[in-house]
């Protein structure tokens, strides 16, 4: 944990002393963006790197979510990159751990953006499912979860190893990323698949809205 938290810690102080240097109220909101993720991430490291612990259980709206991903995303790529919204407004909250979540999304969107080498649309979904089952408990209202792309695809014979720790299309990866989203979707009684063809990739997440039945 040490190894990565030390590197955040001096990333979080030089945005810090550039935020102090800056005129520009732009500029300023990118500086605040990387010492808001810099804490995110420390918190995120502590959780996951530590001894097990129950999930920071809070309300979450997915919505919010999503907003966060999408302005994190188009920080990074900021040329070329589209990012749509498309959301179900009178979906209610689920209880789950927040930072945890938005990683999750995180790591899938960004996934997304790598494959089109920043340049593609990206659309953010979300629906409720009915009657839903995750594993072996049937529930009555699931929060589904869509990020899409238009991106070149996944290889059929890597969709089925895609969540696999270290397994990646690209040369520069870890292969962590996916992995890491399905691990916290699955502690959240989750589910997330994925199916792909050229010009569309979509990565769905099941969330319970309430408790089940076995």
């Amino acid at each position: 944990a040490h190894e990565i938290k030390n590197p955040l810690g001096g990333l979080r102080g030089a945005a810090q002393l550039l935020q102090q240097e800056l005129e520009s109220k732009e500029l300023k909101e990118y500086t605040r963006i990387i010492i808001h993720e810099a804490d995110r991430l420390r918190t995120l490291v502590d959780r996951m790197m530590g001894p097990t612990q129950p999930l920071n259980q809070e309300p979450v709206n997915i919505h919010e979510v999503f907003q966060r991903v999408r302005k994190l995303l188009l920080a990074e790529s900021p040329v070329g990159l589209t990012i749509l919204p498309d959301y179900d407004p009178s979906l209610p909250d689920f209880v789950g751990d927040k930072e945890q979540i938005i990683q999750a999304v995180l790591n899938i969107a960004r996934n997304a953006v790598q494959a089109m080498d920043g340049k593609g649309r990206i659309i953010l979904r979300s629906r409720i499912t009915r009657q839903f089952t995750i594993g072996h408990k049937r529930y009555r209202l699931v929060l589904k979860a869509e990020i899409e792309d238009n991106g070149p695809g996944i290889a059929p014979e890597m969709l089925d190893a895609i969540f696999y720790p270290l397994v990646t299309g690209r040369p520069e990866g870890t292969g962590l990323g996916l992995a890491i989203a399905q691990d916290v979707i699955n502690k959240h009684g989750g589910l997330v698949e994925a199916k792909s063809q050229p010009g569309q990739t979509v990565f769905t997440i099941y969330l319970p809205l309430e408790n089940g039945d076995d």
